[in-house]
């Protein structure tokens, strides 16, 4: 075990877990409507106003992250609102945006210093 608490080489099982994770935050309309959830809870059609995108289109990407149990549903008289149900994504979010802002500012430098 590794100071992380798994085990290493990882299990084939939790690999498979993992990747199923990437595979559902691997869609950017995904990450739009989590990040918009991260603001506040919403339903549908404020997801749908919010992103400009068709009810058909948020529905079928909420259904995804509720299967992999990021987000929950809960009703509100006739609408159904969503929340986040696991903040934990967001770690994983900053973590890739703070790479992505470190290769920038990499590339940044070396196009500075080639002009």
């Amino acid at each position: 075990m590794d100071s992380d608490g798994l085990p290493h080489p990882l299990p084939e099982p939790l690999i498979e877990l993992v990747a199923q994770r990437f595979r559902v935050l691997g869609e950017p309309m995904r990450i739009r409507l989590l990040d918009r959830l991260r603001g506040a809870d919403a339903t549908v059609g404020e997801l749908q106003e919010a992103l400009g995108a068709s009810q058909q289109n948020v529905s079928k990407h909420l259904g995804v992250l509720h299967g992999a149990g990021m987000v929950t549903r809960s009703r509100r008289g006739n609408s159904v609102v969503y929340s986040i149900s696991d903040p934990s994504v967001f770690e994983l979010c900053d973590q890739v945006c703070g790479g992505v802002r470190r290769q920038i500012a990499q590339l940044d430098a070396i196009l500075q210093t080639g002009s």
